[in-house]
C-alpha cells in the first residue's frame, strides 16, 4: 500500500534520501517519529524530526477513529502491550519502519551554538527509515562501544548520529539553563526468561534517549508555536507549580539545602544537580520524591490570545504532544490541526468538542497509568513470593489518609506500608520487612522495621 498521500502529492515534499532513522526501544514496533540534522550557518544545526501521519489513515468519525478515540493511549504492561490503534496499523501501515516509504508530517527547527532554537517550519513529506536502531546499543557506541549493526551498515549514519548527539545536548543544556529538571527516576522493566519472569530492572537514561527527547521537546513546542501563529487552539500538555512545594523545600532542607519559599524550577534544578554530584547512588531516590511532590500533568486547550500555563517540569511556556500518534490519541488530534492549518481550512474540532477530548485524554491516560502500575504490581507481587520474611532498604513514595506507600530498589518494587507507617511521608528512607504478597491483587505487605 502506498503511503497515504502518494509521493506525486503536489503538498508534500520528497525526502526519502535524506538519512532518516528511528531510535526507541530495542522491542518497539510503532515506531511514531524519524529524526535528521544538517549543518546550517555557522555553527548552527537544522534538526528534522518526521512524524508518522496517523491521520492519513485514520480517518476522523471511522470506526478506528472512535477505537482509538475511546482508548486515547496504547497500554504497556510487563507481559503485553494493548495497542491504541489496531496492530496492523500501529505496527505497519501507520508506523515509520526500516525500509518503508511512509507520509509524515515534518517538524523542522534550528539550533545555535547556544543551544537556542532559531527559524522554525511545518509541512508535510514522503521519508523513508534507513535504520531502525535501539536506545542502549545506540547510548553504548556514544560512550565508545562498538557500533550497532544497523548503524553501521548505513554509510554515514555514524555522523549524523553524532551531529544528532552534539545539538541534542546543546539543547539540554539550554533547558537547564532555564530551569528544566534534572530528574532520574528508574522506571522497572520486566525480564523474562521464555515465559518466566526473572526480574524487574531499573529502566536507565542515557544519551540516546536524551538525543529523542529534547529532539520531541523541541519538536513540540515548535507544533506549539506554529497553531498559535495561525491562531489555532492547541491541545496543551501541562504542568503546573508544584501544590506541594513545602515539602519539597523540607526534603531539600534535610540534605542541608535551602530552596526559596515560592516555586522556582531554576533553584529546584541546581539543587538536584548538586546532590547528583554528592550522592550519585542516592539520585534516583530523591528523582523519585520530587516526582510525587510535583503530580501530575494534564491536558488543557489553549485558544489562541490566551497566557499558556506551561510545564513546570520541561520549562518550557508552549508544550503540546505532537510527535507520538501510533500511541497517544491528543498527538492524533494535534495532527489534525497541523494538517488544517497548513491546507488554510478550518479549525476541525469546536471549542466544547476540544474541551471534552482534554478532559477525557486526561481521565483515561490517567486510568492507562494505573493498569500499567497494577500489572506491574502483579508481575512484583510474583516476583517477591519466594522473598517473605526479607528486610530491604526502601523510600517512601506515598503518603496520604489511604495509606503509605514505599518502594524498594532491588528488585525495583513499590508496596503498603501496612505496619509502623506512622510518622512516615514522601521522602523518607526506610527499612522494611517484607509480609505478603498477593499476585492476583497486586498486594505487597511491609512492615516498618527502621531507618533506611
Amino acid at each position: 500500500m502506498a503511503p497515504a498521500g502518494s509521493v506525486g502529492d503536489a503538498a508534500q515534499r520528497d525526502l526519502r534520501a535524506l538519512l532518516w532513522a528511528s531510535i526507541d526501544n530495542d522491542d518497539s514496533r510503532d515506531l511514531d517519529q524519524l529524526t535528521v540534522a544538517e549543518p546550517a550557518a555557522g555553527s548552527a544545526v537544522k534538526v528534522l524530526v518526521a512524524v508518522a501521519d496517523v491521520d492519513g489513515l485514520v480517518q476522523p468519525a471511522s470506526a478506528v477513529d472512535a477505537h482509538a478515540r475511546h482508548n486515547t493511549t496504547s497500554v504497556y504492561t510487563p507481559g503485553a502491550v494493548f495497542p491504541m490503534l489496531p496492530t496492523r496499523l500501529s505496527t505497519d501501515l501507520t508506523s515509520l519502519n526500516q525500509d518503508q516509504d511512509r507520509a509524515a508530517v515534518i517538524v523542522e527547527f534550528v539550533v545555535g551554538a547556544d543551544g537556542a532554537l532559531g527559524a522554525s517550519a511545518v509541512y508535510r513529506a514522503v521519508v523513508r527509515n534507513h535504520a531502525k536502531l535501539a536506545y542502549d546499543s545506540v547510548a553504548a557506541w556514544l560512550d565508545g562501544g562498538p557500533a550497532p549493526a544497523p548503524l553501521a551498515a548505513v554509510p554515514g549514519l555514524d555522523a549524523q548520529v553524532r551531529l544528532q548527539d552534539g545539538v541534542a545536548q546543546r539543547l539540554k543544556s539550554q533547558r537547564h539553563a532555564r530551569g528544566a529538571l534534572s530528574l532520574e527516576t528508574l522506571e522497572p522493566r520486566a525480564v523474562f526468561d521464555g515465559d518466566v519472569l526473572t526480574d524487574l530492572r531499573p529502566d536507565a537514561k542515557n544519551r540516546a534517549k536524551e538525543l529523542i527527547e529534547e529532539f520531541m521537546v523541541a519538536a513540540n513546542g515548535v507544533t506549539a508555536g506554529y497553531l498559535a501563529g495561525r491562531r489555532f487552539p492547541s491541545v496543551r500538555r501541562v504542568l503546573r507549580s508544584p501544590e506541594r512545594w513545602s515539602r519539597i523545600v523540607e526534603v531539600a532542607a534535610g540534605l542541608h539545602e535551602t530552596l526559596p519559599p515560592e516555586p522556582d524550577g531554576a533553584a529546584l534544578d541546581r539543587f538536584l544537580a548538586r546532590r547528583h554530584h554528592a550522592d550519585p547512588a542516592r539520585f534516583s531516590d530523591l528523582s523519585l520524591t520530587i516526582v510525587k511532590l510535583l503530580g501530575s500533568g494534564e491536558y488543557q486547550v489553549e485558544r489562541p490570545g490566551a497566557s499558556a500555563v506551561g510545564h513546570f517540569g520541561l520549562a518550557v511556556q508552549d508544550y503540546t504532544h505532537s510527535t507520538a500518534p501510533n500511541r497517544r490519541y491528543p498527538d492524533v488530534i494535534t495532527q489534525r490541526l497541523l494538517k488544517a492549518a497548513l491546507a488554510g481550512g478550518p479549525v476541525p474540532y469546536a471549542d466544547d468538542e476540544l474541551d471534552a477530548l482534554a478532559q477525557h485524554c486526561t481521565a483515561q491516560e490517567d486510568n492507562a497509568k494505573k493498569i500499567e502500575r497494577q500489572v506491574r504490581k502483579s508481575a512484583a507481587a510474583l516476583l517477591l513470593e519466594p522473598m517473605v520474611g526479607r528486610q530491604f532498604d526502601g523510600i517512601v513514595t506515598g503518603a496520604a489518609a489511604k495509606g503509605t506507600w514505599v518502594r524498594v530498589l532491588e528488585p525495583a518494587v513499590e508496596g503498603k506500608v501496612v505496619r509502623g507507617a506512622e510518622g512516615l511521608d514522601v521522602g523518607n528512607r526506610v527499612r522494611v520487612e517484607l509480609l505478603a504478597t498477593d499476585v492476583e491483587r497486586g498486594y505487597i505487605d511491609f512492615a516498618r522495621v527502621g531507618r533506611g
